[in-house]
């Protein structure tokens, strides 16, 4: 009986490590997705602010010359 409860205790113990480290995992993977979120935002609206006037309709644009 007390081998088995030391065999739990150890693998108490692994599960517990592992654990943690998903979970700072998953706290530095929140991190990159809340930056990345953020400066996709500011992409749009920088995008928004550049306005259409400056693209050209695909009909309008001129065919590289290697065409």
């Amino acid at each position: 009986m007390e081998e088995r409860t030391t065999e739990l205790e150890i693998r108490l113990t692994h599960m517990e490590d592992t654990i943690e480290i998903l979970d700072k995992t998953i706290i530095t993977q929140q991190s990159q997705i809340d930056i990345l979120m953020l400066k996709m935002s500011i992409l749009e609206k920088k995008l928004k602010a550049a306005g259409e006037s400056q693209v050209a309709h695909e009909k309008d644009e001129t065919p590289p010359p290697h065409y």
